[in-house]
């Protein structure tokens, strides 16, 4: 009687501690992840962003002014895309044009110094005050940062516009903005 009695009180016990128990085999928990939406675009070198164009003059009667080019300046972004937004542009514009000279832009491929969905140089643009689509279809990416990241900027004077409209000028400054949006 003893041994069913002790039998019974021993298997009530286990049953309760069971029943109670805390741990297991397994456990969890929750983490909260969270991605912010990125938009940034940057001109490198940042210590000497402004560049200077000149034509360079005939030498002999009869010849037109030479094109003036420059390749120093590198254009980098960061953009993390949102489900809405799916892609984004770079576009470029002027704050004012120089008349009978064609200022134009040129975006390399990108150098590969970063990651993810770093979209698709156009073809040579002649800047104007409106908006225009330089770099098309970012997704999430990043570019690298400083000179030699992200894709090449090359700039060029052109005579492309009317050569009777060329007016000497001391110099004049051409403000040149890029925005990076959806």
């Amino acid at each position: 009687m003893k041994t069913k009695i002790f039998f019974l009180f021993a298997l009530i016990v286990f049953f309760i501690g069971v029943s109670y128990g805390q741990d297991s085999d397994t456990d969890g928990h929750t983490v909260t992840v969270g991605i912010p939406e990125v938009a940034l675009v940057d001109i490198e070198p940042a210590a000497s962003k402004n560049i200077s164009l000149q034509y360079t003059a005939p030498t002999e009667a009869g010849l037109a002014l030479a094109e003036a080019t420059n390749s120093d300046l590198w254009l980098n972004y960061s953009s993390i895309r949102s489900t809405a937004n799916p892609t984004r542009s770079v576009t470029v514009k002027v704050n004012q044009v120089i008349p009978g000279a064609d200022l134009k832009v040129v975006a390399s491929a990108d150098n590969g110094a970063g990651d993810g969905a770093v979209g698709t140089p156009g073809a040579e643009l002649i800047l104007t005050t409106t908006d225009q689509a330089l770099i098309s279809g970012i997704g999430s990416c990043y570019t690298g940062d400083g000179a030699s990241s992200g894709h090449n900027l090359t700039y060029s004077l052109d005579l492309g516009g009317t050569y009777a409209d060329l007016e000497a000028a001391t110099s004049s400054t051409i403000t040149v903005t890029y925005t990076i949006s959806n």
